[in-house]
């Protein structure tokens, strides 16, 4: 009877040590399909983050091309207006200079008609009309 309860005893601790395994395992199982889980939830989160930064680098190197592109238009631009600039001035001065010209042919037309009047009065001995 005592060896009966013995085999028993140990009969049940057997079973007991085989659920208890049984239940380890499966707890084991149970947390490495969350970590799983928790790991590609996470991966899913920095892949995306990653895509995004790698979207926001080729943005901004785009964007700087642009400013370049910009800056170096922009010069042109200012380098053209300049001389336009430029050449208007010049164009004022021309037309200061031909007006100049223009008064000083009119002061030489008048002083050589005036000439020619007082020779002709001088010469024909009575005064012009």
């Amino acid at each position: 009877m005592l060896s009966s309860m013995v085999k028993d005893h140990q009969a049940r601790q057997q079973a007991r040590k085989e659920e208890q395994e049984r239940r380890r395992k499966e707890a084991i199982q149970a947390s490495s399909n969350l970590t799983h889980a928790l790991v590609d939830h996470l991966n899913v989160g920095v892949a995306q983050a990653y895509l995004n930064q790698r979207r926001l680098d080729s943005e901004a190197i785009q964007l700087e091309q642009n400013a370049t592109n910009f800056q170096r238009q922009t010069s042109q631009w200012l380098t053209l207006v300049s001389s336009f600039t430029d050449s208007m001035k010049e164009v004022g001065h021309v037309q200061n200079w031909a007006t100049t010209i223009e008064a000083d042919m009119r002061t030489i037309s008048t002083a050589l008609e005036y000439a020619y009047k007082v020779e002709q009065q001088s010469g024909s001995g009575g005064p012009a009309t």
